[in-house]
């Protein structure tokens, strides 16, 4: 099985930001456990900043990858396009936040992306990932 990670705008941050909301946990340190948690399934992992670079990635694996896990960032409440690349693909996607975005500013409560999407995980953590992978595996 083959699994995309892709992490939107300022999650390289995490660990560094917002510790209250996000963490003390690095990507990097999360993403080594969740590989050897799942060791029998290859989890490949993608961050940007750029709208149009996650918009290329979901159409470069989108038709031969099992899953992809997506945080999208804000661009989750903003983007269109990044919705329309995810209808347009054949691999499910599975949207992810650390935070409860329900419990945060009322512009979070919406999402852009969600109608395209398999399912949505929120609010619990870094474990939020784990939990999507879960699902994709379960089918």
């Amino acid at each position: 099985m083959n699994i995309q990670i892709i992490n939107g705008p300022n999650l390289n941050l995490l660990g560094i930001r917002e510790k209250s909301i996000y963490g003390n946990t690095n990507f990097d340190t999360y993403l080594d456990e969740l590989r050897k948690h799942y060791a029998n399934i290859t989890i490949n992992y993608y961050q940007s900043n750029v709208e149009g670079e996650i918009i290329n990635k979901l159409h470069e694996i989108g038709f031969s990858f099992d899953g992809i896990v997506m945080n999208a960032g804000a661009y989750t409440h903003t983007s269109i396009a990044i919705a329309d690349a995810i209808a347009a693909i054949n691999t499910p996607v599975i949207e992810v936040h650390i935070s409860n975005v329900y419990k945060r500013e009322e512009f979070r409560h919406s999402s852009m992306l969600a109608a395209s999407c398999k399912g949505v995980i929120a609010g619990f953590g870094m474990d939020s990932y784990r939990l999507a992978v879960e699902n994709l595996l379960n089918g």
